[in-house]
């Protein structure tokens, strides 16, 4: 026969592990992350009492003080059922009873001990991990409380004691820290999403065109074909060169999600060479599979093979790096009006080398010590700022290098430059 109790005690455990990992839609992160503090306090409270009377007996402990803790963390486990307002007014009163409070009154009762030193100190770090405002009025109401309260139980003499005084700077610098790497996170937070939105501006942009393309000669199809007319042979030359071009933007939108897919994949993979990889073989590869709007765009791209070499890589990285390039520089010629592209495979060169030369519109010497840097693109909303940023991680990761000569109006070349190949690690 099943003890009942146990049974419940798995569920409440189950149920307890389900709240601190499970995230839903309706839970936001200020709910879980009043799970996570009542949680702890709910088992921290009663455990480190009976650690500090009956393990490692400190010279003041107050049963009645705790009790009210637990009972304040017990509440957090429902905060699910908390409104709004109802979360922000627990967090500001548990907040302000547990960490500067309780750890600023036993810290004071047990005369500084370095016991309460270091706890009060966690505490702190634990507070100021919240929003700033919130702690700040925790810190400073829990701890008013506190001296009051150990005022009134005739502790005023340790408040003007040294080994309490001397423990206010150290507070105050953490806090310091603490806030500054807060709105570190937060900056680093809004760069990333700024990147995002640059990223999926750029996704937008590259699918909404083709996608026009592709509408219009759908539509230019249906008027033709629902024509009660007779169809001519100019029309089924017309509806030829449609569906040609359906399947070239088709091509296209393919190629930008292989490339975006292949982009994500770099950032989230091991960069390390793993292989040797032909110059000559990955430069025809790209050529091959790069979707060019028309056969004029195609002949613009020049392949000069003057001694092939090898390198430690990956050939899908080298794939990335390669069409991050041949992109931006066919995008340059669009912008110019004017200019060709010429691919340079020069392997006796020392070190071997690979030039991606464009004689389009150059870039400006100002914007050149940027255009490496991430979420940077130039022109403005001309990219997301995430390719040229990447290709130089990805040669880094290799002990290669990727470095741009330019001259504004005229041309641009970027010189990757390869080391000796040598054994590839397994």
């Amino acid at each position: 026969m099943k003890h009942p109790l146990p049974e419940r005690w798995k569920r409440w455990q189950h149920g307890l592990v389900q709240s601190l990992l499970l995230y839903h839609g309706r839970e936001d992160h200020a709910t879980v992350r009043v799970l996570l503090l009542a949680s702890i306090g709910t088992v921290g409270m009663p455990l480190y009492y009976v650690i500090w009377q009956h393990f490692f007996p400190q010279e003041y402990e107050t049963l009645p003080l705790r009790l009210l803790g637990i009972l304040l963390c017990a509440l957090g486990l429902f905060a699910r059922q908390f409104s709004r307002r109802m979360l922000s007014l627990y967090l500001l009163v548990t907040l302000s009873y547990i960490f500067p409070f309780f750890f600023t009154f036993m810290f004071l009762m047990n005369h500084a001990s370095g016991v309460w030193s270091e706890s009060l100190l966690i505490g702190l770090v634990v507070l100021f991990h919240f929003d700033t405002s919130l702690a700040i009025t925790a810190y400073l109401v829990g701890t008013a409380a506190a001296c009051a309260a150990a005022a009134a139980l005739g502790e005023g003499v340790v408040l003007l004691s040294r080994p309490v005084w001397q423990q206010v700077p150290i507070h105050w610098f953490t806090i310091a820290v603490l806030s500054a790497a807060k709105i570190s996170r937060h900056v680093l937070a809004q760069e990333k999403l700024a990147g995002l939105g640059a990223g999926l501006a750029t996704v937008a942009h590259e699918l909404r065109t083709p996608l026009t393309s592709v509408d219009a000669n759908v539509r230019g199809l249906l008027r033709m074909y629902t024509d009660t007319g007779s169809r001519t042979q100019e029309d089924r030359l017309s509806a030829i060169d449609a569906l040609a071009r359906i399947q070239f933007e088709v091509r296209h939108m393919n190629h930008m999600i292989d490339l975006f897919l292949l982009s994500a994949t770099a950032v989230r993979q091991n960069l390390r060479p793993v292989e040797a990889v032909s110059m000559e073989g990955v430069v025809e590869a790209v050529l091959k599979r790069y979707p060019f709007s028309n056969a004029t765009q195609q002949k613009l791209v020049a392949l000069e093979v003057r001694h092939n070499f090898t390198f430690a890589g990956q050939t899908e990285l080298s794939v990335v790096i390669l069409l991050n390039l041949l992109r931006n520089a066919l995008k340059a010629v669009q912008r110019a009006g004017k200019g060709r592209v010429r691919i340079v495979v020069d392997g006796a060169h020392q070190p071997p080398r690979l030039l991606f030369i464009d004689t389009a519109c150059g870039i400006p010497a100002q914007q050149m010590p940027m255009i490496f840097r991430r979420f940077y693109s130039h022109p403005p909303h001309n990219g997301a700022g995430i390719g040229l940023a990447l290709c130089e991680e990805i040669m880094h990761a290799w002990s290669a290098t990727i470095h741009c000569v330019s001259r504004e109006g005229a041309y641009a070349i970027f010189i990757l430059e390869f080391p000796k190949p040598q054994t590839i690690p397994r």
